[in-house]
């Protein structure tokens, strides 16, 4: 899975349905099941867990590797396993009455966090993950490395963010100093700039831009580190600013970004651009919000309007 260059988090979803698979089947070596069994597994999954159609997919991509790329074993067409079929649900979005609300519950960096998923349509790790040098105050950019299927995007900097950002920076600055005093200061970095460039660790540019609280030591280097602030610091401020805001939509980070495509859409920007803001590899999954529009995606007046009027 390294060697594929697949996210941690996907090596760890596929290790558990691994481990999962095997203990559905008396913890049995993989290597003496076969075809029927992944059927009857992945059948379980949709029939009994009711699992949704993407979940069953993720589990199935898992064995899938298992077995041709570990095992070595080849697997026929599984076309005739029982798929899920859950039901097209449509994202939930705020209004820009509620966005404001919320925003006005929150504080410091998690408000700047939250501003920017609003505001740039980032996905919460794609925020957490930022280094400082991702960010150009001068050209309003917000450049996302290794995103969602590991793409590379530019989205924008909102203007109202901006000078919250400059200030945070500076205190990130400062935080990095101290690091550096106290002998610390360095920075996991991706692939293997760690031997290319491992003066790098230390630059503030390579930093992240919304570091934890606490500092951690390297397992494999023994360095004193910081890692980046954990998404569910952010989910559950966000769910508090929900409740003292008094929302009745049921909100989480990610809704913020469902808000940012619709409101760019109420606002005549075209489908194509709002797919490269959003990083979709097909304009199909970002037409889904062309279903969600306030005013109708043809700009449809109720006759009942017209009875109120009368």
């Amino acid at each position: 899975m390294r060697a594929r260059h697949l996210s941690p988090r996907t090596e760890q979803a596929y290790l558990g349905w691994i481990v999962r698979y095997i203990r559905y089947h008396g913890t049995r070596h993989p290597a003496a099941l076969g075809e029927a069994e992944i059927v009857a597994y992945l059948t379980h999954l949709a029939a009994e867990r009711r699992v949704s159609r993407s979940t069953q997919m993720q589990a199935l991509s898992a064995l899938l590797l298992l077995y041709r790329e570990i095992l070595g074993v080849p697997v026929g067409d599984l076309r005739r396993v029982l798929r899920s079929s859950s039901p097209t649900r449509l994202p939930t979005v705020l209004s820009r009455g509620d966005v404001r609300a919320l925003l006005a519950h929150m504080r410091g960096t998690h408000r700047l966090i939250a501003l920017l998923l609003y505001g740039a349509g980032l996905r919460l790790m794609e925020c957490l993950t930022l280094r400082v040098k991702d960010v150009d105050v001068e050209r309003g950019e917000i450049r996302v490395r290794r995103g969602k299927g590991g793409k590379d995007r530019v989205t924008m900097l909102p203007g109202v963010a901006r000078d919250a950002h400059v200030q945070h920076v500076e205190r990130v600055r400062a935080l990095h100093a101290r690091d550096l005093l106290a002998g610390a200061g360095r920075v996991a970095l991706p692939t293997a700039l760690d031997r290319k460039a491992p003066s790098w660790a230390a630059d503030f540019g390579w930093q992240w831009l919304f570091p934890a609280s606490r500092r951690y030591r390297d397992s494999v280097s023994g360095e004193e580190r910081r890692h980046h602030l954990h998404e569910t610091a952010v989910q559950r401020a966000v769910q508090s600013a929900v409740r003292a805001a008094g929302l009745s939509a049921r909100a989480t980070c990610h809704t913020l970004r469902h808000s940012f495509a619709t409101h760019l859409l109420e606002d005549g920007y075209d489908i194509r651009t709002l797919q490269e803001l959003l990083g979709h590899t097909d304009v199909s999954t970002t037409m889904i919000y062309t279903h969600v529009l306030n005013r109708g995606r043809l700009g449809v007046r109720s006759p009942a309007d017209g009875l109120v009027e009368g």
